[in-house]
């Protein structure tokens, strides 16, 4: 860390008036019950035994080995005094343990064709499961899904949600819905037709599916050139939010596939009606059917791989006076949004990081502005130079938290750019289909940190404080009431800041790089904190020198640390 402090509004609390949704953050308590702690993905815990004032008296508590040593993603599961976590590589092991003291109650290991990692875009990894009615649910990277007895570690039914051997794959949790346990899939360097779809807690049997990708005939269909859509990505290997008073499941997709719009539409910036929906775009689905009942697009006719996924997070804001029922998202494509999550209209879209490739989102339109000229934009057999933000985003799949305390939503970012240009491709089922050549391995247009981590006010529309990282990749967010913002970095760090001012109260090191968020949880009275560590393996090499230097900042690893007061 450079141990930078920017510091950029006052008054941050002030700001912001957030009413509580009836599953979101009523439920933070105890347990750590779901992904994002919460439906509405917050990562926001009212625990706060560990607050400012003792949170420098933290110590590890215990330590439990994941078994493997691939890009370590996984978010633990606390409900009912036990853990459930899994390890990367497929994953190779699902794993429940006494949440007090580590030790291991049951292990489970999935049986995985011998092939499955030749169709895995960037990584092995897997970033966790689902619990609900005495059972465990967690994807695959053969894009099988599988649910396991809570008690016991023994499967009771395992169904196909996709066929691995053409691309897809399953590397995020469930979202539990009902009684229904809900997926998306991965897939989108790989032409395929992304979808979320529901299964029976019960049985594993389909409820609904629903392409992201309109087929003919249905609206949307004609921003496809030609039979583009059938291998148009718009994948959905991030986690899905869900709002029980408005029975309303909210999940995004991926870059629009391959990654060289021609294929698409035109190779402009005029793209007319080649839009390509849903790609890049954020869905609600009514939760009983899988219909879509709005969407929004963020980068429409996408050409830099921005991916959409991030996840939403669920809040109401008081802005202008008025309360908005606002979805929270920041995008790979540098901006921040805020949206109204009844509507889908956008209310606020404003950079988090430097943003050239567009001058703008108009707010009347909901589309961005792009520079003039296809300066930016990447053509066939023509490079875009300098384009900010990187494809790897503004913000990847790390996850944000936001907290009512604060008001502040805390986001681990990028700061880097690329070249990037179209090349032509052909399309072959279960082969990477990109049709694109790039160069990643460039720094960002300020300083010469490659990472931040910045607190973010989604009122004010402006940072409150940024922490710059000399590496990129900052792990994810998670805050308490104890006035605590959890994050962890590739060096392998696990920090403790001041919620409100960003002041490192306390930090240790776990030995390999921490890209996932850390839980908390109460046993027996007694606050913990939970983060599973193990530096990526798959994304460095992407990256050149810049990637060279993420893998000399730790060893590869597999670990779960605990630590308590």
């Amino acid at each position: 860390m450079r141990g930078i402090l920017r510091h950029c509004t006052s008054g941050l609390a002030a700001l912001v008036a957030v009413a509580a949704l009836p599953n979101a953050l009523a439920q933070s308590g105890n347990d750590w019950a779901e992904y994002g702690a919460d439906g509405a993905n917050t990562r926001y815990s009212s625990l706060n035994q560990i607050n400012t004032g003792n949170v420098k008296k933290l110590k590890a508590a215990w330590v439990h080995s994941l078994g493997t040593n691939d890009s370590q993603e996984s978010s633990p599961i606390v409900v009912g005094g036990t853990m459930y976590v899994t390890s990367s590589t497929g994953p190779r092991f699902v794993f429940a343990l006494d949440a007090k003291t580590g030790a291991k109650k049951w292990t489970y290991q999935p049986e995985l064709p011998q092939d499955y990692m030749s169709t895995v875009c960037c990584g092995l990894d897997n970033r966790g499961v689902a619990v609900a009615n005495g059972k465990v649910f967690y994807g695959r990277l053969d894009a099988k899904m599988d649910a396991l007895d809570a008690n016991t570690g023994k499967r009771l039914w395992s169904v196909t949600v996709a066929d691995y051997r053409k691309g897809y794959a399953i590397s995020s949790p469930p979202l539990i819905v009902k009684d229904m346990v809900v997926t998306g899939m991965a897939g989108g360097e790989y032409g395929v037709r992304g979808f979320v779809a529901a299964y029976k807690q019960s049985t594993g049997e389909q409820v609904w599916k629903t392409y992201t990708i309109p087929g003919p005939g249905e609206p949307g269909n004609e921003t496809w050139k030609g039979d583009s859509w059938k291998t148009g990505a718009a994948s959905t290997w991030g986690v899905g939010s869900y709002d029980a008073k408005r029975n309303t499941i909210y999940w995004a997709t991926s870059n629009a596939g391959p990654w060289g719009a021609q294929t698409r539409g035109p190779d402009s910036m005029d793209y007319g009606q080649y839009t390509n929906l849903w790609s890049a775009s954020q869905l609600a689905f009514d939760a009983d059917t899988g219909k879509i009942n709005w969407g929004y697009q963020y980068t429409p006719h996408d050409a830099w791989d921005y991916d959409g996924i991030n996840e939403a997070v669920l809040t109401d804001l008081k802005i202008g006076g008025q309360t908005v029922p606002a979805l929270l998202h920041a995008d790979r494509n540098g901006f921040f949004y805020v949206l109204n999550r009844d509507t889908g209209k956008v209310v606020a879209a404003d950079p988090f990081v430097t943003v050239n490739w567009a001058t703008h989102v108009d707010l009347n339109t909901g589309r961005p502005v792009e520079t003039a000229n296809n300066e930016k934009r990447p053509q066939l057999n023509k490079w875009a130079r300098n384009v900010c933000p990187n494809l790897i985003g503004g913000k990847n799949w790390q996850p944000m938290s936001f907290s009512p305390q604060t008001g502040l939503v805390y986001l681990p970012a990028f700061n880097m750019c690329m070249d990037i240009a179209n090349r032509e491709e052909e399309y072959t089922p279960g082969k990477f289909y990109l049709a694109s050549e790039f160069n990643l391995g460039m720094p960002g247009a300020t300083g010469s940190h490659l990472a931040e981590f910045i607190a973010w006010d989604p009122v004010a529309k402006k940072k409150a404080w940024v922490i710059e990282e000399e590496k990129m990749w900052a792990g994810g967010a998670m805050s308490t009431a104890g006035g605590l913002v959890f994050y962890g970095n590739i060096d392998g760090m696990l920090k403790a800041l001041n919620a409100k001012t960003g002041k490192l109260l306390w930090e240790f090191r776990v030995g390999t790089g921490i890209t996932q968020s850390p839980v908390t949880y109460s046993v027996d009275g007694k606050q913990y904190i939970a983060v599973v560590a193990g530096r990526l393996k798959g994304p460095p090499s992407f990256f050149g020198t810049i990637g060279q230097k993420m893998i000399e900042a730790s060893p590869e690893g597999g670990i779960l640390m605990v630590f308590a007061l």
